[in-house]
């Protein structure tokens, strides 16, 4: 990726949790599994926020010095899987597939933005971002396991 700015950066990313917000909305309207729709529907939620996180940026409505960094730990599972393209009517466990390689592809293009940050605000605004997507992939790949385990995986 090759940016002349860091409004170009800014607008890719926004961009990109635009379409977050679309997969995670499209997911929910199509789920008949109450718990996986709510789930989405939550998803789809958080990541409205990173779009105005990024919308805002700058403002003070913004409070990423307020905001508590933390370490997420990586389980990996979607390390070891392929991508897969969303069809409507997948299976649940595709449809986590699909999702956790979302977030892993986000949290790698936030750490790549924060490298190409040239201040201080944008470089903790993307590291802001990569924790939430670590965050999301920690979630999804947790209800993987546990759904994976219910069926005796």
């Amino acid at each position: 990726m090759n940016f002349n700015s860091v409004e170009e950066i800014v607008e890719y990313a926004l961009d990109k949790e635009k379409e977050a917000v679309e997969f995670y909305t499209e997911l929910s309207q199509n789920e008949t599994f109450k718990a996986a729709k709510e789930t989405f529907l939550q998803f789809a939620e958080e990541e409205k926020k990173h779009v105005r996180l990024l919308e805002n940026f700058g403002n003070d409505k913004v409070k990423i010095g307020e905001y508590k960094f933390e370490w997420i730990p990586d389980m990996k599972r979607s390390d070891y899987m392929v991508d897969v393209e969303y069809e409507p009517g997948m299976h649940y466990t595709d449809i986590l597939r699909l999702a956790m390689k979302r977030e892993e592809k986000s949290l790698k293009l936030y750490n790549e933005l924060s490298e190409k940050a040239d201040s201080d605000d944008f470089v903790n605004m993307f590291k802001m971002l990569c924790q939430e997507e670590a965050k999301h992939k920690q979630i999804l790949e947790t209800i993987y396991d546990d759904f994976m385990a219910e069926q005796g995986d």
